[in-house]
């Protein structure tokens, strides 16, 4: 396990750049992201590193990629933004393979967006569930 959360450090540091698709934390976890059209799509595979002391897949790292689908989804679309406030359900525990995060617009407004991202599992299975309201950051 050593091994693999050095790994993670390194992808995370080697690269200094902070911009969609490639900031430290999406580095760190290894995380793939996609646009098709008006959807985001995140995923990753799933890393002991990255286990609650019960053996799965910790829900906060779950969230954040959930957040991030949405995030990137928002920025790509309209520009950047900022959570507001995010609701996430979780229906089962993960301990391998492959987590996908589909995110989604629920409502368009000028500045204000609400957003859902669906994580699913290797075989497709709905794992977790997020809702989220964004608003756009004011441009300097």
């Amino acid at each position: 396990m050593r091994d693999i959360a050095e790994q993670m450090l390194r992808r995370a540091v080697e690269d200094e750049r902070q911009e969609f698709g490639s900031f430290f934390l999406s580095r760190f976890l290894g995380l793939d992201i996609a646009y098709q059209g008006e959807a985001c799509t995140v995923s990753f595979h799933v890393v002991r590193p990255l286990f609650n002391p019960q053996g799965t897949l910790h829900g906060g790292i779950l969230a954040t990629a959930l957040d991030i689908s949405m995030g990137h989804l928002v920025n790509h679309v309209a520009g950047a933004g900022t959570t507001l406030e995010m609701k996430v359900q979780y229906l089962a525990a993960v301990r391998e393979g492959r987590v996908t995060c589909h995110a989604t617009f629920l409502k368009r407004g000028r500045k204000t967006f609400f957003v859902q991202s669906e994580a699913s599992n290797a075989t497709g299975e709905p794992i977790a569930f997020a809702t989220s309201t964004w608003q756009l950051l004011n441009r300097s």
